[in-house]
């Protein structure tokens, strides 16, 4: 393979990449080489290279007479993922508690009510940001690595629980609740809210998984 198409392959990959996370293809999707290479403006080539690279990260699986599909997590795996959610939410929560400046405080609660005040279809994006930026307050680049390794896991979730305004008010409430704490300097009580706020997001996707 040549430099050129090795660099049009990381272009197709990253391209590929960020259409799953934002939605664009969903779990249980086909992925054509065709049909991904027309979207993307590229040549099947690097389309093949990106979806073989997929298919090791996991996040794309072969299935015979169908080809790449995007992996849709079972039931079991999804209360495992979550499970280690929790463990690592709970922990920034806490480290956060005790390590998040004041300005960092105020633009999470800038987000919040950008959060509260979105429409569901950009309220996803601004709560990763959320989410985000309580583990950049930990001070903690272990834990951050920790939480970046779980990406690939958490984009086979399906589309976002923010679908209605009435979710999104119990999920700005939960947040709101992780600030107090974590402006408070309650790690136990920042903690004890993300716990909640995240078995709370389990109990919405369990009931989407068993429609």
């Amino acid at each position: 393979m040549t430099d050129r198409d090795m660099s049009q392959g990381e272009a197709a990959y990253a391209q590929l990449l960020q259409a799953i996370r934002a939605g664009e293809f969903a779990p249980g999707d086909r992925l054509r080489e065709t049909d991904v290479a027309d979207r993307l403006n590229l040549s099947r080539t690097p389309v093949r290279e990106a979806l073989r690279r997929l298919e090791a990260d996991g996040i794309v699986e072969h299935r015979p007479r169908l080809g790449a599909v995007i992996r849709q997590l079972s039931h079991a795996e999804l209360v495992e993922l979550y499970e280690m959610r929790i463990v690592l939410e709970r922990t920034a929560a806490e480290m956060a508690a005790k390590h998040a400046a004041d300005a960092e405080v105020d633009a999470l609660r800038d987000l919040n009510a950008a959060i509260a005040s979105s429409a569901p279809s950009e309220a996803a994006a601004l709560n990763q940001d959320f989410h985000r930026g309580i583990y950049l307050a930990t001070r903690n680049r272990f834990l951050l690595d920790a939480a970046r390794a779980l990406n690939n896991a958490l984009m086979l979730m399906g589309p976002t629980t923010l679908a209605d305004q009435e979710r999104i008010k119990v999920v700005t409430a939960q947040h709101d609740d992780i600030l107090t704490a974590i402006a408070a300097g309650d790690a136990t009580a920042a903690g004890e809210a993300a716990e909640a706020h995240l078995q709370t997001s389990l109990r919405y996707r369990l009931r989407a998984l068993a429609r």
